[in-house]
């Protein structure tokens, strides 16, 4: 039986899709695919994760203090739960992020299996979605880290890539070999003229003890600087706040920067599950665009 810890990322801005996306109602929180905002289709994805015997918790969400009540209500809306919001009180990056839901979690007494996702994403096929993540939670169990990769359509060059084992099929779990920088336009048609790499959706599955321990080990200036914040918190209800000056104090970077480009080759050995879900970021006007329903204009 696997315990399964939902964790969202709720902290981007999505300046680029201004101005319906602004500081104050940024774009996770909109419906720009449906009657669900971006934030309640990920957590609606999440909350179905679990198999016969799992047991799937309540998300834990990260976000800014002054999207608190508007995340809570969504959530109510969607008719899910809250474990717990962690309100940053200035932006650190996913990294700190990460952090604080592994430390809120172990501090129940367990080890869950964290799968994480930004608040931001749109899937036009749940079931295969659901799939995948299934896969990647297996390998998460047995101590894994698991990241989700996009088979790619198109020579991108927006995405960080990941470089996978060569033999990888739609659900297997391979190696990663690499990470790769978001490329120009001929060395991102290479990539696809090559195969074997994908695009970092940015979604990851492994346990909580095994993001912290791997921290320590390849940044420990954020695990120590985390873990002090995280000491100096508040909680109000389900609202738990760090310590401000403290995580002010914390170094910004990404869940990639400091963790995952280092794991392979590492103690830390990192797989990758291929994700062909109808995948979107949402990051710009024209990728709305392309998931949205249009007629023979192509309005």
């Amino acid at each position: 039986m696997a315990r399964i810890q939902p964790v969202i990322l709720c902290g981007g801005s999505g300046t680029r899709l201004w101005p319906l996306s602004r500081s104050g109602f940024p774009k996770q929180f909109l419906s720009l695919t449906g009657d669900d905002s971006l934030f309640q289709q990920a957590a609606k994805r999440l909350s179905v994760l679990g198999e016969q015997g799992d047991l799937v918790s309540e998300p834990i969400i990260i976000c800014h203090e002054d999207h608190r009540f508007l995340a809570q209500e969504q959530l109510r809306e969607a008719g899910i739960g809250l474990a717990a919001a962690l309100l940053e009180p200035v932006g650190r990056n996913t990294a700190p992020a990460l952090t604080l839901a592994a430390l809120h979690a172990m501090e129940q007494g367990q080890d869950p299996i964290l799968v994480v996702t930004p608040a931001d994403q749109t899937v036009t096929d749940p079931k295969a979605f659901t799939l995948a993540m299934h896969q990647a939670i297996k390998s998460a169990e047995a101590g894994g880290i698991v990241i989700l990769g996009i088979q790619p359509d198109r020579p991108e060059t927006g995405y960080g890539y990941i470089k996978a084992i060569s033999g990888v099929t739609r659900g297997a779990v391979s190696q990663v070999e690499k990470f790769v920088e978001k490329p120009d336009s001929k060395t991102a048609q290479h990539y696809l003229a090559e195969g074997g790499y994908y695009w970092n959706a940015g979604m990851f599955v492994l346990k909580a003890s095994v993001w912290l321990k791997a921290l320590k080990e390849f940044r420990l200036d954020i695990a120590n600087a985390t873990q002090a914040a995280w000491q100096s918190k508040t909680s109000d209800a389900k609202f738990v706040r760090p310590g401000k000056e403290e995580f002010a104090a914390v170094p910004s970077e990404s869940i990639d920067y400091a963790v995952m480009e280092y794991c392979p080759g590492s103690p830390f050995p990192i797989h990758m599950v291929a994700l062909d879900a109808g995948w979107s970021d949402l990051g710009a006007w024209d990728a709305v665009w392309g998931v949205l329903p249009k007629d023979a204009q192509g309005n």
